[in-house]
């Protein structure tokens, strides 16, 4: 079945993403549904991890190879008629030494993996392996401490502190970075009659952050010069790589997987490049390192929880985040197109300019940037431990997990889940818009419910909001300056390819 999208006038347009998900899973689970959580039948999670060492291996190669994502679990859900089941999950042998996972993948048992006293989240960043701390200097960064460990709240507390201090730079430096960004795009369609959108938005992304973080130091006037994002995309590589497939032809698929999935890549191979990271935000983020150190944090330790923060959580997601928000955008087509356009300068012209207040008082454009958030969250997995014994409750059944199993959640699924809503499977530009706020609690990409705020006692992502404002400006500094675009894209394991075709220039102002 396609995923769909649906714009004001209800029309449905069919995108090219295919997934059988939502036929599979209202034919597969149980169609009783019971009216109190706590009277769900008790029974045992379905499901096998096969042999030992041969069982991963199958499991893994029908997940990048013969099935794929979606239909891996998609398919499992039909056999198994549950939506809470017992798998391997890659990388396995020999990169993992335990890839036995409890799989959740409805919206009603996934949320367990966010209540940190029944949950740990040791190590657990890119699921049953870790990368060598080597990587990140030799400390375990912020992302891979539990909430129980004294050093999580110290450093996540370093973050939200940093962040507060800066909210008030948000806004113009991401507008000044859009601005040379649309620039570039216009001269690259004005030269070649196409522009590549990520590599433009990827440069923009790396700049915002180390502006930010660097009391407004273009990173072209340092050592790294342009080269930011190709030294953080490197260094990410070589650490998920276990987790990726190129996409390759099928008669090389053994190869790849025995090239990146017997031994981790070793950390020297971007020791050179993670230097020179490191040596830039050392050099230039002296007052956000200054503030780390009045909070007790050793200079080192927060200057490489720095860099990852910067590279792996802000840069990497936000890479990938802006080029699916605008293919969504650009598959509803020009209807939505104008309808944002609308709002957009209507609001503008009414508030006076581009503000905090102005933002807000735009409702479509919030909308618009929760469903893409909903229907292609940027951070398809989570993971954790079980702390004790805990039962979890799907929407039919409740499971007993035994303390110490791995819990793993596959989100797409979760936040398409048909019984939470309506159309799971169609972009619904207006979803969130009244009424529907109130499913915001089902929108989990930030390792969190978007109803909920980070804290130092979660494992939510410090810059959740930020993300979210930095969509809505995207969104309204594209519709402030044109009317509509026409794009391509390529699907991959990596996100989408976007190549913007051409841009409509703005003919009105409301």
């Amino acid at each position: 079945m396609l995923p769909l999208i649906r714009n004001k006038t209800h029309n449905l347009f069919l995108s090219p993403r295919t997934t059988s998900f939502l036929s599979l899973i209202l034919s597969s689970t149980m169609s009783s549904s019971s009216s109190h959580s706590d009277h769900l039948p008790l029974k045992p999670i379905p499901g096998t991890y096969g042999l030992p060492f041969f069982g991963p291996i199958i499991d893994r190669h029908n997940y990048f190879y013969h099935e794929g994502r979606d239909n891996f679990f998609a398919s499992r859900i039909r056999r198994h008629n549950s939506t809470v089941i017992r798998t391997n999950m890659p990388p396995g042998p020999f990169i993992s030494s335990d890839p036995r996972v409890v799989a959740l993948l409805d919206g009603a048992s996934f949320p367990i993996l966010f209540d940190n006293q029944k949950v740990q989240k040791l190590n657990v960043l890119d699921g049953t392996f870790m990368p060598s701390t080597k990587f990140t200097g030799g400390f375990r960064v912020c992302a891979y401490l539990d909430t129980a460990e004294p050093n999580h709240e110290l450093i996540k507390g370093f973050f939200l502190q940093a962040l507060a201090r800066r909210k008030d730079s948000f806004l113009p430096l991401f507008r000044n970075c859009l601005g040379e960004s649309f620039t570039e795009i216009e001269d690259q369609l004005s030269k070649n009659k196409k522009a590549d959108f990520n590599a433009v938005f990827s440069q923009a992304s790396f700049n915002f952050i180390f502006r930010l973080f660097c009391d407004n130091k273009d990173p072209s006037q340092t050592s790294l010069a342009s080269k930011g994002p190709k030294l953080v995309d490197t260094w990410l590589l070589f650490q998920l790589a276990p987790l990726a497939t190129l996409g390759l032809p099928k008669v090389f698929n053994y190869i790849e997987d025995f090239l990146i999935r017997t031994i981790p890549f070793p950390a020297c191979l971007t020791k050179s490049g993670y230097n020179t990271l490191y040596d830039a935000f050392k050099t230039h983020a002296t007052t956000l390192l200054d503030e780390a150190q009045k909070l007790g944090l050793d200079r080192n330790e927060a200057c490489h929880n720095v860099v990852f923060t910067a590279g792996f959580n802000a840069y990497g997601g936000l890479k990938n985040q802006f080029p699916v928000l605008l293919k969504w955008v650009g598959l509803a087509g020009e209807k939505l197109h104008e309808d944002l356009a609308r709002e957009v300068r209507r609001v503008v012209n009414a508030e006076g300019g581009v503000t905090l207040n102005a933002l807000e008082k735009m409702p479509l454009v919030k909308s618009v940037v929760y469903e893409m958030m909903r229907i292609e969250p940027a951070v398809p997995y989570q993971y954790a431990r079980a702390r004790e014994d805990l039962v979890v409750r799907s929407h039919d059944a409740s499971f007993e997990v035994k303390k110490g199993e791995m819990l793993f959640g596959y989100q797409p699924f979760a936040t398409k889940d048909p019984r939470i809503f309506e159309d799971a499977e169609v972009f619904v530009a207006r979803r969130f818009v009244g009424e529907g706020e109130k499913l915001l609690k089902h929108v989990l990409w930030s390792n969190g419910k978007e109803t909920e705020e980070a804290s130092v006692s979660n494992k939510q992502c410090p810059g959740k909001n930020l993300v979210v404002l930095l969509c809505r400006l995207l969104l309204v500094e594209l519709f402030l300056r044109y009317d509509t675009f026409e794009f391509e894209f390529k699907q991959s394991g990596f996100g989408p390819s976007i190549t913007i075709k051409s841009l409509t220039k703005a003919s009105t102002f409301f």
